[in-house]
């Protein structure tokens, strides 16, 4: 699906945050960069944090996103218009919680969000399609975080 991002984007902090610093404005796939946006996010900031700490940026972020999101819609009249990528930053970031370091890690979590933020298995189908808002927003790519997050140290447990 193409992407037009309003001018907005670049004026608008707001709007600029909720577009992933601009990477939502891509013109294909922003979800997919969106995601690699938050990577060097992951790397750089977050990584090296304490088990506590890091989930306490997950829920600050998560609940800024909730405003972020919600505000960024309504200004553009558009539910979830495909540039708002901010919930694929936190979903990303949700997946990567005490994950094992290294880019093997980093490319293994990036590919299992981005599955269950594409395919919506249930429950992530069902709430994309039922909660609105800012929330709702954020809560399908909250919930494709998690079971990334599941499937990840599944697989590090007992398969890495």
């Amino acid at each position: 699906m193409a992407n037009s991002a309003p001018a907005s984007v670049w004026r608008n902090p707001i709007h600029f945050l909720a577009f992933g610093l601009g990477s939502g404005a891509a013109p294909k796939a922003p979800g997919t960069f969106g995601t690699l946006a938050a990577v060097p996010i992951f790397i750089w900031l977050l990584q090296d944090l304490t088990a506590t700490a890091y989930f306490i940026v997950l829920v600050v972020t998560s609940l800024v996103g909730v405003y972020l999101c919600g505000k960024t819609s309504k200004d553009m009249g558009v539910h979830d218009h495909a540039g708002i990528v901010w919930d694929e930053f936190v979903g990303f970031w949700i997946t990567m919680w005490l994950a094992p370091a290294g880019w093997f890690y980093i490319v293994l979590g990036f590919v299992l969000f981005r599955l269950f933020d594409i395919l919506k298995p249930w429950p992530i189908s069902w709430v994309d399609k039922n909660v609105h808002g800012g929330f709702g927003i954020m809560l399908d790519d909250i919930l494709a975080g998690v079971m990334s997050f599941v499937v990840l140290q599944a697989l590090v447990e007992f398969v890495f």
